[in-house]
């Protein structure tokens, strides 16, 4: 395991975390199989992810991913309540956003980056709805899509995590978030899912 330079202080002084946003581009299907996968049935916060995806095609990435998961997989709906053990994804073409109460939000606001959805939205939106107990994770991807979303969300307290740039499929996103100086964790893809249910199950009540 390596740790970026600032050690994941601020999250000791946590109760716990109640929520978990991953973000993924290029080569994201296979990354978020491993660690979607290596997540624990009954996984005790929802999962909030952003991948990148076609928007001139319908998506079977739930099913997908249902598949190589214990927890339940789903496109991420308007207004819903966000759930324990349930995997949230964008639907292609729409930035997808949490409230304070856990409350799905999808907007067809302009792209970010040229990208929609946007994992700088998506963690900007739960650093201010979750805080300290939000973790973020930066998956292998092109570009540099949720660079500022993990400033936002290290700002208030949150706790981040990278894949490693040198091992990962597409260095682009992690190499960015790196960068940032705001990541407490930068992994290799094998080891991220333990180190999340880790951090989750030490702060569990």
């Amino acid at each position: 395991m390596t740790q970026a330079e600032s050690p994941p202080s601020v999250a000791d002084e946590v109760e716990r975390f109640d929520i978990v946003a991953i973000a993924s581009s290029a080569g994201g299907i296979r990354a978020l199989s491993l660690v979607l996968g290596g997540l624990p049935f009954g996984f005790p916060v929802p999962v909030l992810v952003v991948q990148h995806l076609d928007p001139r095609h319908e998506t079977v990435i739930a099913d997908v991913l249902g598949r190589r998961s214990t927890l339940k997989v789903k496109l991420a709906e308007a207004n819903e309540h966000a759930a324990p053990g349930t995997v949230y994804v964008a639907p292609p073409n729409r930035h997808l956003l949490v409230g304070p109460g856990g409350e799905l939000t999808l907007s067809s606001s302009e792209l970010v980056h040229f990208v929609r959805p946007s994992a700088d939205l998506l963690f900007e939106s739960v650093a201010g709805a979750y805080g300290a107990r939000a973790i973020a994770c930066v998956l292998t991807g092109s570009g540099s899509d949720g660079a500022m979303g993990v400033s936002a969300v290290k700002s208030r307290g949150g706790t981040v995590i990278a894949e490693d740039p040198e091992s990962a499929e597409f260095s682009g996103m992690p190499e960015a978030a790196v960068s940032t100086g705001s990541v407490d964790f930068v992994l290799p893809l094998g080891e991220i899912a333990d180190v999340i249910a880790a951090l989750v199950e030490s702060r569990s009540v």
